[in-house]
């Protein structure tokens, strides 16, 4: 029997489209346009003529210092997160104890505390240790931040992991550290995947801790670098939203490759 068309959905999708379609040519349009074409023709208008000088602009103006700056404290977020949940979420899954339990839930209690209710104790320990207005300092609390989701998500996906695999290793006389190596993390490659992408995204977005802990320029990311298109005369649209993209790309391209292992593994199922 042929099914008739659902004119209704087809409608939907296209009223879809639009409200996600309009805003991005907005964006993207803006981008190749110069500040007068912008300001007399409007957002909507398609650009008389093409430029780059937006782009180029940007990276004159110091965007590639706070370019660079964030890259430095994604990649080092990244690394303290792989480096620490994978040995904690083993330890929790496989410990019967009830001392880690309570260690692990104390350790979720993170996930219940806001960043801006100790923004201010964070602000006088990372003083105290020397470390303001220093990349590290703006490191150092972002991870910390990003570890208990993290340990959340890959204890998740190591508990999918099969207990009859355990103990088929355990009969050959495998040690707790070879498990960990050449059974737990292969099979958590999903798991891993979205805790990576979870606190790329975590730093790379983040503003709260860079706008506090750090004041000069050389330590600026592109979260504030932003600010410097807006002037006590105006807003350089076409210069901000230039530089918005430019800040999109390397994210959106980590979200592009790995987005099924992070919606699977937010949805608990990161280890099959």
């Amino acid at each position: 029997m042929r099914r008739r068309p659902n004119y209704l959905a087809g409608a939907g999708s296209m009223v879809w489209l639009f409200l996600v379609g309009l805003p991005l040519y907005v964006m993207l349009a803006a981008t190749l346009r110069t500040r007068q074409d912008y300001a007399q023709n409007g957002p909507v208008s398609f650009p008389d003529t093409f430029t780059l000088d937006n782009f180029t602009g940007a990276f004159d103006s110091g965007f590639g210092r706070y370019f660079l700056n964030t890259l430095v404290v994604t990649a080092c977020v990244i690394g303290i997160v792989v480096l620490l949940v994978p040995p904690l979420a083993y330890a929790i899954v496989r410990s019967r104890g009830r001392t880690t339990s309570a260690i692990f839930r104390l350790f979720l209690l993170g996930l219940a505390i806001p960043a801006q209710a100790v923004i201010v104790p964070m602000f006088y320990l990372i003083s105290e240790a020397g470390l303001y207005d220093n990349l590290l300092g703006v490191i150092l609390p972002t991870a910390a931040f990003c570890l208990p989701m993290s340990a959340l998500i890959l204890s998740g996906a190591m508990r999918d992991i099969s207990p009859e695999l355990y103990e088929a290793m355990a009969m050959d006389g495998a040690s707790p550290r070879r498990m960990f190596f050449q059974l737990v993390l292969p099979l958590s490659r999903g798991g891993l995947s979205t805790i990576v992408v979870f606190s790329a995204l975590q730093a790379w977005n983040g503003f709260l801790f860079p706008l506090v802990l750090t004041q000069s320029d050389s330590t600026k990311v592109v979260t504030l670098g932003l600010y410097d298109f807006q002037t006590e005369h105006g807003i350089d649209i076409p210069g901000l939203l230039g530089a918005v993209v430019l800040s999109m790309v390397p994210i959106l391209l980590v979200y592009l490759f790995a987005r099924r292992a992070l919606v699977q593994g937010l949805m608990g199922v990161g280890g099959k």
